[in-house]
């Protein structure tokens, strides 16, 4: 179990042809990655800006305070 077959070492060299053969697949793959990661920022920073950008909450209009009629004992008697 300790040596490599020859299936073993097919498998790794065409893995690494796959990766590192052609021209630059690796950095086209890096590439693509990369605009992903853009894409993504630029959509959450376009959700910030529209919280952002909700208007504020409508405020009830202040209210007048309410006048009271006192009554006395004697008026009711």
């Amino acid at each position: 179990m300790g040596g490599l077959s020859m299936w073993h070492w097919l498998i790794a060299i065409a893995v690494i042809a796959v990766l590192f053969g052609g021209k630059g697949k690796i950095s086209g793959v890096m590439g693509d990655f990369a605009k992903g990661i853009k894409a993504f920022k630029s959509g959450m920073k376009d959700e910030e800006t529209a919280v952002v950008q909700e208007p504020p909450p409508r405020v009830a209009p202040p209210v007048a305070p309410q006048r009271t009629v006192e009554h006395s004992a004697a008026e009711h008697s």
